[in-house]
């Protein structure tokens, strides 16, 4: 495992009255498999969103690889390799799936692919991802798990050091999710640090090396995934015990 690659400091983020995040702090090391859980409305997207840069945070800061990029935008911390899929998958859906890669590819990605390599990067990701097959295909017509591949596909594009994968696994069937889960792994071992939020918790189980749960928008456990599930906290708190 190599060193740190995202340090955030004591972050906190309201909206009105209501306090999204409190004193949040942690970090990530550079090729871990970070699993983020914790029941709705408990801060695990606000958290996400700040660090890659759709909101700012009001209190602390967010560094990355060594970098502080708390008030840089969110285009610039994409081309630093920072990328999010949506829990809610937007392609564009008058585009192909593989027009829906070279605008990423084109724009946000950390390093430039040379003008006339653009398509063959995009061919390269679709083959990663498993979507290759439908590369000519109008994005629209995608069935929901190739969907969920294609919003991955996208945020790889960017060419990313830390990918968060929100939700990509939501109401897809147990094969569809471990299909999934193969793809992170092989994203994982191809080198890209991921942080993996999601509420099927077999899959957060089978996926992370370690485990951070937030409530309230705070954090009140960090773990192996074995040590989680003991938790009486998180039982409270996510599982309803």
């Amino acid at each position: 495992m190599s060193g740190e690659l995202l340090r955030v400091t004591r972050l906190s983020k309201r909206f009105g009255g209501f306090v999204a995040l409190d004193n949040v702090s942690l970090s990530v090391r550079a090729g871990e498999r970070l699993g983020l859980i914790g029941p709705n409305g408990s801060g695990k997207t606000t958290l996400i969103t700040c660090i890659s840069g759709a909101l700012y945070n009001d209190v602390g800061e967010i560094h990355f690889e060594g970098r502080d990029v708390t008030r840089l935008l969110p285009h610039l911390r994409a081309r630093a390799g920072i990328a999010r899929s949506f829990q809610i998958p937007k392609p564009f859906a008058s585009m192909t799936v593989l027009d829906n890669l070279r605008v990423p590819l084109e724009y946000a990605a950390r390093s430039r692919a040379a003008h006339g390599r653009v398509l063959d990067e995009a061919m390269r990701v679709l083959e990663l991802i498993g979507l290759v097959h439908r590369a000519h295909e109008n994005s629209a017509g995608l069935t929901q798990v190739d969907m969920r591949k294609l919003e991955l596909a996208r945020a790889l594009a960017a060419k990313p050091r830390l990918l968060i994968s929100d939700e990509v696994m939501a109401g897809l069937a147990p094969n569809e999710v471990a299909e999934v889960l193969a793809i992170l792994r092989k994203l994982n071992n191809s080198g890209i640090t991921i942080i993996m939020i999601e509420h099927i918790m077999h899959a957060v189980m089978r996926f992370s090396e370690r485990v951070i749960c937030l409530d309230a928008g705070q954090i009140i456990c960090e773990g192996t995934p074995e040590s989680i599930v003991q938790d009486a906290g998180v039982q409270r708190a996510y599982l309803g015990a």
